[in-house]
């Protein structure tokens, strides 16, 4: 039976960047090592992976909510062409409930994020999406 949500990984190249925005968002770091050799490898099916892991962790909510980063030491990460376009196949994008959209954006301009589209109401909802690092489209909704 599955219990919750756990977490999600994305591969970045700008580590730094990518922990900006999502410390925008909240996201506090809680732990970062680097992972290598014949275990990870063999888990990741990623043959001599060398990578930081940096785990990020959204304070004071439960059930407990994380975002992973892994930037690729060796071998050089895989570029995705086709990240931004919403109509590939695979994941498409992640959201967040927020209390205030609004207030986020602006929150995230102030960091430099910019959101891809203007704000809009859709089944009891305000949703913005935000370009997240690497392309990786993050969405806000504040239902209402």
């Amino acid at each position: 039976m599955l219990r919750h949500f756990d977490h999600l990984t994305i591969v970045v190249r700008d580590l730094d960047r990518a922990k900006a925005f999502f410390a925008v968002l909240g996201f506090q770091e809680a732990m970062s090592v680097v992972i290598a050799g014949a275990p990870f490898s063999g888990y990741m099916g990623v043959p001599d992976i060398e990578a930081d892991h940096v785990t990020l962790v959204l304070g004071e909510v439960t059930p407990r909510t994380e975002i992973q980063l892994l930037h690729y030491r060796h071998p050089d990460p895989l570029p995705d062409p086709h990240i931004r376009e919403l109509n590939k196949i695979g994941m498409n994008h992640i959201c967040f409930a927020v209390d205030d959209v609004e207030e986020e954006v602006a929150k995230l301009r102030g960091h430099g994020f910019e959101p891809r589209n203007a704000v809009m109401d859709f089944h009891s909802r305000k949703l913005v999406f935000i370009d997240g690092p690497e392309g990786v489209t993050v969405e806000l909704a504040e239902w209402h």
